[in-house]
């Protein structure tokens, strides 16, 4: 019998017995407690009298006539010790015999301070809260588990407390971003997740069908289209964070359900989003980290305000070394397949756009606002102001991860059309991830929509950036994982 097999029997015996001797293995009521943390802070003022802790066992030390064991809540760690003496030793026998590491245990007692100065709880009487029944790992973090510990994340919170501190950040980050944009005037709102259209972005959607309406819905890769009829309504500043779904490839950078922060600011251009950008994350990073500097993969990253700026197409020239406006299509098609990128059935916008990526974000690790993409990128966006092939547009790129992405929003309905019409012939032509024709947010729109700007933030790449974690997987508590056969 392999080992785990083997305590796993010897664990459900413990249980058998302790209920068998009247013990509650799960009992509903908990005796009123006090959590770890509230006893470090009163330590002085509770020593020597008695408390009622609470935790799961972490570590047991036994010595004869005296155990000693740490248990945590979460709140923190602390140490108890059990002595045969005190308790009885009927009862030591039975803590003994039946409990174990990774059980959760009720202790009573008295405080007191160990000879090396270690805050202790010496225990008169404990219960059994929850019988762990599964051996917790010995050694859990490692390359050859890596895949294991995502797909028990139960298990990686509890061996690798950094794990944990990245996501008790990471709800930090997003409680900081919403007080700052509710400070400037912005109103939280909900869309809905499932749509009968799935537009605001150029990607594959899941699809659903809805069995009492007998039609089928896509879940949202976007709640744009929605918050923009918002602006059209009368509301000024709004905003949602919340999970979006893109039926496409898993990497570092990407997985098929994430969390978009998105809002939309009436009477702004993209100018102004740049300088709220500048103020929001150099506030956020000194909120958190006290400074507006961190470090990602050993290289500094400083959010000092101003951020830099690059134009798209100058920046392309540049990493390869010829102008992209000059070159024809097939010279550019050579260029995209001798850095391996897929051509077929994509327009040169897009072409362009994948060479971006490949070899431009990359080397950009200040944060850095490329502006001015090909306006073909963009069918919801206004066309830079005296330039219609370009687009009153930013992507904000911090140590290689692209975090935001936003524009001067098109709110022409005539020139709308116009771009859904165009969307849909590339369509027609095999790319699947072209805007659909949405006639109802046209019709939204010929009421009248105020100019506008609005912008997109990838939630998970940001929090990426400030844990300095390589893979979105180490920031998404439950990645989407490939079933094990």
């Amino acid at each position: 019998m392999r080992q785990i097999e083997r305590i796993a029997k010897e664990r459900l015996e413990k249980l058998e017995r302790l209920e068998e001797q009247g013990a509650s293995c799960y009992p509903s009521k908990i005796k009123p407690h006090q959590k770890v943390k509230e006893i470090i802070l009163n330590f002085e003022n509770l020593k020597s009298k008695k408390v009622v802790m609470i935790g799961r066992i972490r570590n047991i030390r036994k010595h004869g006539g005296s155990t000693f064991l740490h248990f945590e809540d979460p709140t923190g760690r602390f140490q108890a010790y059990l002595k045969r003496d005190r308790v009885g030793e009927e009862l030591y026998q039975t803590f003994l015999d039946n409990f174990d590491i990774g059980d959760f245990v009720l202790f009573e007692g008295m405080l007191f301070l160990t000879k090396k100065g270690e805050k202790t709880l010496e225990v008169d009487k404990f219960q059994m809260l929850a019988k762990s029944l599964s051996p917790l790992p010995e050694k859990w973090h490692g390359i050859q588990e890596i895949e294991e510990r995502y797909r028990k994340r139960y298990l990686d919170l509890l061996m690798n407390p950094e794990i944990k501190e990245k996501f008790i950040l990471r709800a930090r980050i997003i409680s900081e971003i919403r007080k700052f944009l509710e400070k400037e005037g912005f109103l939280e709102v909900e869309t809905p997740i499932l749509q009968t259209m799935a537009g605001g972005a150029a990607a594959h959607p899941f699809k659903t069908h809805h069995e009492a309406l007998d039609i089928d819905f896509y879940l949202r890769i976007a709640p744009e289209l929605y918050l923009k009829q918002l602006l059209i309504g009368g509301f000024g500043k709004v905003f949602e964070i919340g999970r979006i779904f893109r039926n496409e490839g898993i990497d570092a950078s990407h997985n098929p359900d994430f969390t978009m922060l998105e809002f939309y600011w009436a009477y702004a251009d993209y100018e102004d989003l740049i300088n709220l950008i500048e103020k929001m994350f150099g506030k956020l990073v000194e909120n958190i980290f006290g400074k507006r500097k961190i470090i990602y993969q050993e290289r500094e990253v400083d959010f000092t305000p101003p951020f830099d700026r690059v134009e798209f197409y100058e920046f392309l020239t540049e990493k390869i070394g010829a102008n992209p406006k000059k070159l024809s299509d097939e010279e550019l098609k050579k260029i995209a397949k001798n850095l391996k990128i897929p051509v077929e059935n994509k327009p040169r916008a897009k072409i362009l756009d994948d060479i971006f990526k490949k070899e431009c974000k990359d080397d950009i690790i200040r944060p850095t606002f490329v502006l001015h993409q090909p306006i073909e990128l963009t069918p919801l966006a206004k066309a830079l102001e005296g330039n219609p092939k370009k687009a009153a547009r930013l992507q904000l790129i911090v140590a290689g991860w692209e975090i935001a992405n936003g524009f001067n929003e098109l709110n022409d309905p005539i020139e709308q059309k116009k771009r859904f019409e165009r969307e849909l012939k590339e369509r027609e032509k095999g790319d699947i991830e072209t805007h659909p024709f949405d006639e109802e947010y046209l019709k939204a729109l010929e009421y009248g929509m105020p100019p506008a700007a609005g912008l997109g933030i990838g939630i998970d790449r940001a929090v990426a950036v400030f844990t300095n974690s390589k893979t979105l997987r180490e920031v998404i508590l439950f990645p989407l994982m490939r079933p094990k056969k």
